[in-house]
């Protein structure tokens, strides 16, 4: 890939619709209910109608949830508890339809895909499964870049290509998800490059560290930051760096749906690090965002708050994959229906004067 596909999909990308946004301010004002009874279901309608660039906003239903698979080098390091055999189990139960986001995207109503675009094995053949690796994980982020500029532009276009695909399927939401042993350590290395952030801030224990590998991780994700320089990287720089190729597919699949104007919502730790990526490739790809949810590692908060956005669900989750994002999907939809469905004053049905 030439990187002719990201560059033509950043090209597309636009702010969002402002006179949208200011006729779904008066729309809200109109609907049968006290002005910000609905609290943040209002805030998300007004912000569908700026993607969509009208008001009402269409639905944003089906959604599509694009799982990337990717395993990491720096686990050389013992950054996680967990083997990396578990990444292609895992992936085999995704896709079978036994993982967390596997059900809570049937709850959903949504369809969902794994795409291994760095896993050390290849994945067995299947109906939700794409093979498309770029190589069998990624390099030690602790002893150099974890991948070249070329293998991240790679992996942007294959997320790319899984956005495009998925709109043209008929998606009207996307979610990125992800699978990855180890993947919260270049996450939170990505987080800290992009937001200016110290190691110790946004390091957390993702699945299941104790104290001793906290630290280890800690170190990983400082010396990761000083050994690929990121403070002088471009933002495809910081991605090679210290990112995975699931973080980097992940950022090209948040592209794809900017580039589309539809809306695309995060799920954890992994998938905002890759907004960030994304962000930084593309700056107006911020105002296409939703936070699924805001869970307990602490990169995410910093992330979120980086982003500008606030989270839609807070249930204290840390599963990845997908989950939160997925579970987010029904409520993100509902806020629509609630702009295109309510009646309103200017009707005459109901009267918006108060007693005095």
């Amino acid at each position: 890939m030439s990187g002719e596909s990201l560059r033509r999909t950043i090209g597309r990308i636009g702010p969002v619709d402002e006179e949208a946004r200011a006729r779904a301010l008066a729309w809200q004002d109109d609907l049968t209910k006290v002005p910000g009874s609905l609290g943040e279901l209002e805030a998300l309608g007004v912000r569908l109608c700026a993607v969509a660039g009208q008001c009402p906003p269409p639905v944003p239903a089906p959604g599509f949830i694009g799982v990337f698979e990717g395993d990491h080098g720096v686990q050389a390091q013992r950054v996680s508890p967990w083997p990396q055999e578990i990444t292609y189990t895992m992936g085999v139960n995704l896709a079978g339809g036994g993982a967390s986001v596997s059900v809570l995207a049937r709850h959903a109503g949504a369809d969902y895909k794994l795409y291994n675009v760095g896993g050390l094995r290849e994945l067995p053949a299947g109906e939700r499964i794409v093979n498309c690796r770029i190589a069998a994980g990624t390099a030690d982020l602790t002893q150099g870049p974890a991948m070249t500029r070329e293998q991240a532009t790679r992996a942007l276009e294959i997320g790319i290509g899984a956005a495009e695909e998925a709109v043209a399927d008929g998606a009207r939401a996307l979610a990125p998800g992800e699978l990855g042993i180890g993947n919260t350590t270049p996450a939170a290395a990505l987080i800290a490059a992009y937001t200016g952030s110290d190691a110790e801030t946004v390091t957390g224990r993702g699945a299941g560290a104790d104290d001793g590998m906290l630290a280890r991780k800690t170190r990983a994700v400082a010396q990761g930051l000083q050994v690929n320089d990121v403070a002088h990287q471009d933002g495809l720089g910081i991605l090679a760096g210290v990112g995975g190729f699931e973080h980097a597919a992940m950022a090209g699949f948040i592209l794809g749906g900017a580039a589309a104007r539809v809306p695309v919502v995060l799920d954890g730790v992994i998938a905002v690090s890759a907004a960030l990526a994304a962000v930084a490739l593309a700056p107006d790809a911020a105002g296409y965002l939703f936070a699924g949810h805001l869970g307990a590692e602490p990169g995410l908060a910093v992330a979120i708050e980086g982003l500008g956005l606030s989270p839609i669900i807070q249930l204290g989750m840390r599963l990845g994959e997908g989950s939160g994002a997925a579970l987010a999907l029904p409520l993100l939809a509902a806020s629509a229906k609630i702009m295109r469905e309510m009646s309103h004053f200017s009707d005459g049905q109901v009267s918006s004067e108060r007693e005095e």
